[in-house]
């Protein structure tokens, strides 16, 4: 029996080939939500290893199926704001409606802030943080055209609390994304939307194997050794991705109704240091 109760809302999947994002869209459609799942389905250049492939993303809407929801597969870079603005109204055109952005999509690359290049930090900056304001926008201005109010729940991190060596231009997004949550939170309250923000601790995808697999496991135990273990419990590894959904299912339901503005750690301890 669904936890939260979805039927006949529609929820907006960014980065949902793979990792998390396919976790999130699982979830909403368990709950009883249709979903539209985009991806940029391709690499990213200065990102050292593989993104999502058309092929995940047709998958994860095999897994939504099998849930018994619809899926609706979008290719969509969250750069792009006429890709953005491109799938939002095909979208529309679908299901009529959007009710939930899920702000999932994001890469993770490592260099020392003196040793970066413009294009690592670009890259990064326009993902990240560029990408969730374009999805945000446009969910947004429907959400107001709409007037019944709507949710955006975003992926933050535990570096959007504290700095992690390495990843500067990581940590300033997360770091960004906080505060355009809280932005979004007050600028949308007057149409009954709820903005908010999960910050995750370390967590087992592709997104964090792929870093191991560039950049070696010494570079992650480094940076473990400096902000101390990913998870105050068990062996202080990664957690599962399924956890993070369950905060974005709370966060995307009417039990969360007055929970506005606010970044939610699922951290495991991490930021109680």
């Amino acid at each position: 029996m669904p936890q939260y109760d979805f039927d006949g809302q529609v929820a907006f999947v960014t980065g949902a080939g793979r990792g998390q994002g396919r976790s999130h869209a699982q979830h909403y459609a368990r709950n009883g939500a249709d979903v539209v799942l985009t991806d940029i389905c391709e690499n990213v250049e200065t990102n050292p290893y593989d993104l999502s492939t058309p092929d995940d993303l047709e998958e994860t809407a095999s897994l939504v199926e099998d849930e018994g929801q619809q899926a609706l597969p979008i290719e969509m870079d969250v750069r792009d704001e006429a890709e953005v603005q491109a799938a939002v109204e095909e979208a529309l055109d679908e299901f009529g409606r959007i009710d939930i952005l899920a702000n999932n999509a994001g890469i993770f690359n490592g260099s020392e802030m003196t040793e970066m290049d413009e294009q690592m930090w670009d890259e990064m900056i326009d993902t990240n943080l560029k990408g969730v304001w374009l999805c945000s926008k446009h969910v947004g201005k429907h959400f107001i055209d709409r007037g019944d109010g709507g949710k955006i729940v975003t992926t933050s991190s535990t570096a959007g609390y504290v700095g992690t060596p390495l990843n500067g231009h990581y940590v300033a997004t997360k770091h960004g994304v906080r505060g355009m949550t809280k932005t979004l939170a007050l600028e949308l309250a007057e149409y009954d939307v709820n903005v908010n923000a999960v910050a995750p601790t370390g967590i087992e995808t592709p997104m964090i194997s792929g870093y191991v697999e560039a950049y070696g496991e010494e570079t992650l135990n480094e940076i473990a050794e400096m902000t101390g273990p990913f998870n105050l419990f068990g062996d202080g590894g990664m957690i599962g991705a399924e956890h993070i959904s369950e905060a974005y299912m709370w966060l995307s339901s009417d039990a969360a109704r007055y929970v506005t503005g606010i970044t939610l750690p699922v951290d495991a301890g991490f930021t109680a240091k």
